[in-house]
């Protein structure tokens, strides 16, 4: 029944008009708090899904209202952070990959030149200057310093990159007639900062050789006589 002195709308349905009001509201005010808190994060992957809960609530705080523009404009930005999202998970799942050591490395052909190596042929010494990495494709090299063999998909040469003035930390032998790519440095530089899985795999590699080269570096003889 009308509400006594009122405007002859029902009580009841009054009630219900401005409950579904403040419903609406608080969509719209649960959308900005969602778009503040992914404008704050630092962290990608979060941003991003937080990003797409923001724009579910604004579409349909702006559906509810009947305001097309605010629908649109969401609208055109799902599709963008999906697709971040995706890249993001795909690039967490390559550094994984690259992290266990199962990084395929054959996309690196298109940007070095294939060189022949025989048996017990030097491909560089301790000392020499150092311009270029090399992929492994068939045979087998020997880094005689510590003692390693690298074989097919294994990487060597790339510490000269990062030793100071830019010098072959270690000799490398071929022991086992094969061919290797080799990629100048100037290009690992380039792959480096574009393609990060392949930087994650760098840096892996770089630390196990080095932790390497200290395992098995000469321990200093103690010196004979009393000490003071």
């Amino acid at each position: 029944m009308p509400e006594p002195g009122g405007t002859g709308i029902p009580l009841k349905a009054r009630e219900l008009a401005e409950a579904r009001v403040d419903w609406i509201e608080a969509i719209g005010y649960l959308g900005t708090a969602l778009t503040i808190s992914a404008s704050a994060m630092s962290t990608m992957i979060p941003l991003r899904i937080i990003s797409l809960c923001a724009s579910c609530a604004v579409i349909t705080y702006g559906i509810l209202i009947g305001s097309m523009p605010v629908v649109l404009t969401e609208a055109i930005q799902i599709p963008f952070n999906a697709y971040r999202l995706w890249q993001m998970m795909r690039l967490v799942r390559d550094v994984e990959t690259a992290a266990d050591g199962n990084l395929s490395l054959e996309w690196l052909r298109p940007f070095g030149s294939q060189r022949r190596f025989g048996i017990g042929e030097v491909v560089f010494r301790k000392g020499d200057a150092a311009g270029e990495m090399y992929y492994v494709e068939s045979g087998a090299f020997r880094i005689p310093e510590v003692g390693i063999e690298v074989r097919k998909g294994g990487i060597v040469g790339e510490l000269g990159l990062l030793a100071p003035g830019n010098t072959r930390t270690a000799s490398l032998i071929c022991i086992e007639a094969g061919n290797a790519l080799c990629v100048s440095y100037s290009d690992v530089k380039q792959l480096y900062y574009q393609n990060p899985e392949f930087g994650f795999y760098f840096l892996k590699l770089t630390s196990e050789r080095l932790f390497q080269s200290v395992q098995t570096a000469p321990q200093p003889v103690a010196a004979r006589g009393d000490a003071l």
